[in-house]
């Protein structure tokens, strides 16, 4: 097995290639094991012709035919041993990401690329003084926000598997591991994937927003949690490398959730989810503090008759002693000497109160933990402590800055349709959302600015709202400010739909001092709102009831760009387009009206939903718009793929605060050209939208749609409390644009990433030159960028096998798939044509070595599929057993290519 991986690896990856093997051979053993020999050999027959296939290139037709008419449990079973192989892959890969980043700074005189060393020294090699990058540390402000948007659902069961795989590969990076601690090794990595093959992957049931919660709560409650302090530590000691400074780092990161506030299109969420889900957040960070508490406990164990301690703290100890009477009866006369010790035991018993809601005496706001831990650090600190534990607890204070007592903000999202029809029920009026945009915001003053009182109604539509934001306000007044994040107005399109959820809100009864204490982001997700957005800020910050609102909110007006729906409204290179133009022209208004404007970036995980590396992405933005601030979705595989395993964790962290710095301190400089490069990306945009919205506007685009690829599987899968599609289908604007890209990634064509592009070079081509369409590809970060994106995606797909899944399209097949396949070649031409290069990933050997290593474990996976759909839809789509084999044949797609949705 290991041979025929050889050459998929590049000469310096030594290591990947033997752990690769390592893990190979153990998976084909535990196949053996688990399905007997013949399954193995029958394996890794198909293995073996799929390798040969790729090799010479040959038709997918007799890999197909060897795989046609499969019993469904055999078909389900070869899928799954292929998807075994690609976790072992996969996993090898991330561990050698942690050998690599080990190797850097082993190596005194190399700095690793995009590490916060890196970042620093190239600012100051730009001149940036040691002043100017304090105060916009200052400024700083990094939230991943986690959404409840899967299309990777692996059981917590599995995840804890492959962490225990990791820890074993990651041991034997030691070199005086002696034969029987790596025998040791093996047997746990034998045992963890024995165990996960005797699971399944998924629940047949779909899982709850609890389910969703508890899965986003892992990476939470566990890698996040765990390495947060060593971010600040790793920028602190960048920071006395570089520039000699040691400062108290101010916070600069947090983290939000969607899941249990995201109503937009899911019935399942409401009131009653955001309430549990702020009670369950809360209960897991108090658990964490109370466990790290303990251990402070037993770490601080300096006597009194060893060493003083500050005054405030035996101040403080003293009144935790009559304030908890029990939890001081209970602290062992022999440690009645350690203060450290006894002030910990009681600052756990003022924790465990905090999870009770009716107990006066629990923190009421982290800032008063924070106030209790710092006096210990400061004691330790001035009587000889800073190494006899000061350290520990300063990095519980850092966990206690981020994380504050509700874990991650909660974001609430709904669309602006349900709050026209509350409204229509609250006015009495059935055709309010038809009214012009200007009618409905002179209608809503008064009731946005609290002047006017809807009366009580108890339609099903306006209670549903009614009990959102009075829940909302009683979380605020529960578990504070910091618990509740953005509100977010899906289909925003004119100041109308912001002022909406202000009288809505009123009405619910969120007010304080007289004001809405909630920060409104209005999402602009088609391209067309994109277009219009600066025109809608522009009216909502002319409105006077607004700019009260807003004057109490800091003059900062959020607004979040929805990369997702306009990427499946338009086609790439007209999302991208609108999203940079919009950026541009936002940041205008908002500089004309003296308000702070900061970006909330809906991205997804594949490319043609924004999933790009970050720092690329920040560099190419528009001048200004990062300003210290970035606040980003991050969902589905994305996830567990950044922040599963505490060190790449830590170092997609790093990555972040590293392109956020450079981007806001030394944003790339001003280009003269660019005036003419926007102008000739207008024509291209267009151009490109145009060829893109013919293919999806034909007249039997939806019937293609639904036969050449597996949408009807992903409907039926069980990956999320989310209905795949806002109302039946009609067309492509019906279609949720997770399922949507997630059914032409599993037919191989990831049609969405690139349709549309190729007619536009070409065109660009024969309108500009290819001189100057290739200087713009080289010169412009926004084009170059977006072109490097597009040729991983057409690196990654395989127009054979979607000619495969094509063909079950019947009639339609020749006519729409002769449309695909000219504009994929179209693409690949025009692209290689401006980037000078013979192949794709010409300049990547890398991820083009990564790609090559799947694509035999994922092609029989895919031709396995479409013969099971074939089948499947033949038998009306009601034969369980072969859409478990389907289901399992779509998960194991998925981990092989990695970006799915």
């Amino acid at each position: 097995m290991q041979e025929s991986r050889e050459p998929e690896f590049l000469p310096h990856d030594g290591p990947l290639r033997e752990d690769v093997g390592r893990l190979g051979t153990m998976v084909g053993r535990m196949l053996a094991e688990q399905g007997g020999e013949a399954f193995f050999e029958r394996v890794e027959q198909v293995r073996t012709a799929a390798i040969r296939r790729r090799r010479e290139d040959a038709s997918v037709d007799d890999l197909a035919d060897s795989l046609t008419g499969l019993d469904a449990a055999d078909a389900e079973a070869l899928a799954r041993a292929f998807a075994t192989y690609f976790q072992a892959v996969n996993t090898a890969e991330r561990v050698h990401r942690i050998r690599r980043r080990r190797d850097y700074q082993r190596e005194s005189d190399q700095v690793q690329p995009e590490s916060l060393l890196d970042a620093l020294a190239q600012l100051k090699a730009q001149g940036v003084q040691a002043a100017e990058l304090l105060g916009w540390l200052d400024r700083l402000w990094i939230e991943p926000v986690f959404t409840a948007h899967p299309t990777e659902a692996v059981r917590r069961s599995l995840l804890e598997k492959e962490q225990e795989i990791v820890r074993s590969l990651i041991d034997g990076f030691d070199p005086a591991r002696t034969p029987q601690e790596r025998a040791a090794d093996d047997e746990r990595i034998y045992m963890a994937l024995s165990a996960g093959w005797q699971t399944a992957e998924a629940s047949p049931i779909r899982p709850t927003v609890q389910d969703e919660h508890h899965h986003v709560g892992f990476y939470l409650a566990n890698p996040l949690y765990r390495v947060v302090p060593a971010l600040y530590e790793a920028l602190a000691e960048a920071l006395q490398t570089v520039f000699g400074v040691a400062v108290q780092l101010p916070r600069l990161l947090g983290f939000a959730t969607w899941v249990g506030g995201d109503m937009d299109g899911n019935p399942n969420v409401g009131a009653d989810t955001i309430a549990a889900s702020l009670a369950t957040q809360r209960a897991h960070v108090i658990e964490h503090y109370l466990a790290d508490v303990a251990t402070l406990a037993r770490l601080l164990s300096q006597t009194d008759s060893r060493v003083q301690v500050a005054p405030a703290l035996q101040q403080r100890l003293a009144e935790y002693r009559e304030r908890f009477p029990r939890a001081a009866e209970r602290i062992r006369p022999r440690h009645a000497d350690m203060p450290y010790r006894c002030l910990l035991t009681l600052i756990g018993a003022r924790l465990e109160a905090s999870q009770r809601d009716a107990d006066t005496d629990g923190y009421a706001s982290a800032a008063e933990l924070q106030a209790d831990l710092q006096l210990i650090a400061d004691s330790l600190i001035a009587h000889r402590g800073l190494h006899a534990g000061a350290y520990a607890v300063q990095r519980l204070i850092r966990r206690v800055r981020t994380f504050g007592l509700h874990l991650a903000r909660l974001d609430v999202r709904q669309d602006s349709r349900v709050h026209d029809d509350a409204l229509a029920a609250l006015f009495a009026d059935e055709g309010w959302a038809a009214r012009p945009a200007d009618e409905r915001t002179r209608r809503l003053r008064d009731y946005a600015s609290g002047h006017a009182r809807f009366a009580i109604s108890h339609a099903e539509v306006i209670t549903a709202l009614y009990d959102v934001f009075a829940t909302l306000g009683d979380t605020r007044r529960r578990y504070g400010s910091e618990a509740v994040g953005l509100y977010v107005i899906s289909m925003a399109r004119s100041a109308a739909d912001v002022l909406a959820v202000l009288a809505l809100a009123r009405y619910g009864g969120l007010v304080q001092d007289d004001s809405v204490p909630l920060n409104i982001a209005p999402l602009f997700e088609t391209v067309d709102d994109l277009k219009n957005a600066p025109a809608t800020l522009q009216a909502l910050l002319d409105d006077p009831v607004y700019r009260r609102h807003l004057a109490a909110r800091n003059d900062q007006q959020w607004v979040m760009l929805g990369y997702s729906d306009s990427g499946k409204d338009g086609g790439t290179l007209a999302s991208r387009w609108g999203l940079q133009r919009a950026q541009v022209e936002l940041l205008e208004v908002a500089r004309r009206a003296g308000i702070a404007l900061a970006f909330f970036h809906g991205r997804g995980g594949s490319a043609s939903r924004g999933g790009v590396r970050i720092a690329p992405a920040l560099m190419s933005s528009p001048r200004g718009s990062v300003a210290g601030v970035l606040r980003v979705t991050e969902q589905g595989e994305v996830i567990h793929r950044k922040y599963g395993i505490r060190a790449l964790a830590l170092r997609n962290l790093e990555q972040t605060v590293s392109a956020v710095l450079r981007a806001s301190l030394r944003p790339r400089e001003d280009e003269p050209r660019e005036e003419r490069w926007r102008e000739q990306m207008d024509q291209l945009s267009t151009r490109s939208r145009a060829t893109y919205r013919a293919f999806v506007d034909h007249p039997h685009f939806v019937d293609y749609f639904r036969s050449a690829t597996p949408i009807d599987v992903i409907e039926r899968m069980t990956l999320g409390s989310r209905p795949a599609s806002r109302r039946s289908m009609r067309g492509v604007q019906d279609l949720r644009a997770i399922p949507w890209v997630f059914a032409w990634t599993q037919c191989r064509s990831i049609l969405p990433g690139w349709y549309g592009l190729g007619s536009a070079l070409e065109h660009g081509v024969r309108e500009f030159g290819v001189e100057a369409m290739a200087e713009m590809a080289r010169d412009w970060p926004f084009f170059s960028n977006m072109l490097d994106d597009v040729e991983m995606v057409l690196a990654k797909c395989d127009l054979d096998i979607a000619e495969a899944f094509s063909r079950l399209s019947g009639a339609l097949h020749e006519e729409m798939f002769g449309l695909v396949r000219a504009e994929f070649e179209r693409t690949r031409r025009e692209l290689l044509r401006l980037n000078g290069h013979g192949a794709l990933l010409q300049e990547s050997p890398r991820l083009a070595a990564s790609i090559r290593l799947r694509n035999p474990y994922v092609d029989p996976m895919s031709l396995l599929q479409v013969d099971l759909l074939q089948r499947w839809r033949e038998r009306d789509c009601n034969d369980d057993e072969l859409l478990q084999a389907l289901v399992a044949c779509v998960n194991g797609v998925a981990q092989g290519l990695q970006n799915t949705g």
